[in-house]
């Protein structure tokens, strides 16, 4: 895991983090605009595999639903909505995806929401010693034990990685 870094204001992510007692290091890095999981793993020398990515997205009725995938990975949608019980499933518009989470893309944390929305991880992520997941802001994640999604987001396991 890189070195912990000086502590970032609060976002509503560290707030939930915090409110359920959870640990977690800081890390900080230079926001590239689309420069993705690629970026930060790059800059904070952490795998991709290990950064885990927020993804908005919705079932064919635009109800909102978050997935959790590996940095390195892709979400089969296919795969997914067949798991979920959905006909169909697509990432959310920028603004639509913000709208949701409250979150400006790019910086979009599965805690602290604006809405409630259920959330699905890759369940390869849950095998993981440790991940880094967006703080709730760009240039900001934060590391924790996978378990934590299980435990306080009812993340459900799904197998949608390409």
């Amino acid at each position: 895991m890189a070195k912990k870094t000086a502590h970032v204001s609060e976002t509503p992510a560290t707030a939930f983090l915090r409110e359920h007692g959870v640990a977690f290091s800081e890390h900080v890095y230079d926001y590239v605009e689309h420069g993705g999981t690629e970026e930060s793993s790059r800059q904070l020398g952490v795998s991709e595999h290990q950064v885990v990515k927020t993804l908005v997205m919705q079932d064919e009725r635009a109800q909102p639903l978050i997935v959790l995938m590996h940095g390195d990975k892709q979400v089969s949608t296919k795969n997914l909505a067949r798991q979920i019980g959905a006909k169909s499933v697509e990432p959310c518009k920028p603004d639509v995806a913000q709208r949701h989470s409250g979150y400006q893309v790019g910086g979009t944390s599965p805690f602290g929401t604006r809405k409630a929305m259920p959330v699905y991880v890759e369940q390869t992520i849950l095998a993981l010693p440790s991940i880094c997941i967006n703080g709730g802001r760009r240039g900001y994640l934060v590391g924790i034990a996978p378990q934590v999604l299980v435990t306080l987001l009812q993340a459900k396991p799904v197998n949608c990685a390409m």
